[in-house]
């Protein structure tokens, strides 16, 4: 079998760790011949591609980023190109493509498996919001950065008598949010799925000033709105690939903080240092299984599927089941979340 193998969207710690059990699984016990094409599926498009042997993916488990690079490509284009990208992988002799990447990769893997070619996802977002997995790896390394971030700047915090404001990756679902936040023991979380009011953030500051606790640390996501008419803070522009250009939620939410309680606040913005370096243990781990599992299922001609976590468990479900909703932050979670800060 000759398998095809892509990154798209954002990179996240764990990409390398697919790639490399792709190879591993296929060349190692099936004999097969697997092709890397380069920049996701604008590679697939331009035809732009390497043979990927066990040399090849050599060292590169515990790697940050893609070695086959990465790209998003506006889904009006891969549209229009679905109609004949079934007969242009045949051309290249593809039997099987996996695509890892998140939302936008996998809608995208469902357009091309719809087109008649054989496709096996495999889930990719630090945002953990592809409902149909109950982990995606990248996540934890998220996390644990976001966490140790939010450790280090308690100490300065608290020297400075500061108010912190660290704003952390999530568009719509604040999963690294919560689950940052309360790692680190922030004394507020702002998420997208609730707008908040910064009154309640300010009372929380001065109710901690009060008790001798002379500094704050708040965890914002980069989704986080505050209530219509709470503080100034306006939408911004839908980019070419759908996604929301945000204004700046931390450095807003630092400057309106400081601006009604007359004590300094300070913005951190995180941003892509989530998505870069070592994957942790365990993101290692879940991709290296959904990496095997993928091949195994394109050798059962699986396809249209992509690999999910349950429990346990590494199951199959349907492409178009994983992109019907987003995974948010469910009420109860925010509850538990409410009652440590």
């Amino acid at each position: 079998m000759r398998i095809g193998v892509l990154t798209a969207g954002g990179d996240c710690p764990g990409l390398n760790a697919v790639i490399r059990s792709v190879v591993h699984r296929a060349v190692d016990n099936y004999g097969d011949e697997v092709l890397g094409f380069e920049d996701g599926y604008a590679g697939l498009l331009d035809g732009r591609y390497r043979s990927l042997d066990l040399n090849g993916v050599s060292g590169i488990l515990a790697r940050g980023g893609t070695i086959l690079g990465s790209s998003r490509l506006e889904r009006d284009r891969l549209r229009e190109a679905c109609g004949h990208l079934a007969e242009e992988a045949r051309d290249f002799g593809i039997d099987a493509l996996i695509p890892i990447g998140g939302e936008g990769t996998l809608t995208a893997a469902r357009m091309l498996s719809d087109a008649g070619l054989p496709v096996v996802g495999v889930p990719k977002t630090i945002d953990n919001d592809i409902s149909s997995t109950d982990r995606t790896f990248g996540f934890d390394t998220a996390v644990g950065v976001a966490t140790e971030a939010m450790d280090r700047l308690k100490t300065t915090a608290e020297s400075h008598q500061r108010v912190m404001v660290v704003e952390v990756m999530g568009r719509h679902a604040g999963w690294i949010a919560l689950e940052s936040g309360m790692a680190a023991g922030a004394h507020g979380i702002c998420l997208p799925e609730r707008p908040f009011d910064p009154a309640d953030l300010v009372k929380m500051v001065e109710e901690r000033f009060s008790r001798g606790k002379k500094f704050a640390v708040v965890c914002v996501a980069e989704g986080a709105h505050p209530a219509e008419g709470t503080m100034d803070y306006g939408k911004g522009a839908i980019d070419q690939f759908g996604h929301e250009r945000f204004q700046g939620i931390g450095t807003a939410l630092a400057y309106e903080l400081e601006r009604r309680l007359g004590k300094e606040a300070k913005p951190v913005i995180l941003g892509h240092v989530q998505r870069g370096g070592t994957p942790t243990a365990f993101d290692r781990v879940l991709a290296t299984r959904f990496g095997w599992h993928a091949v195994e299922a394109a050798h059962r001609g699986d396809f249209g599927r992509m690999t999910a976590l349950k429990g346990n468990d590494i199951v199959m479900v349907p492409l178009a089941e994983a992109v019907t909703e987003l995974k948010t932050v469910p009420k109860d979670r925010m509850l538990e979340a409410e009652s440590v800060f």
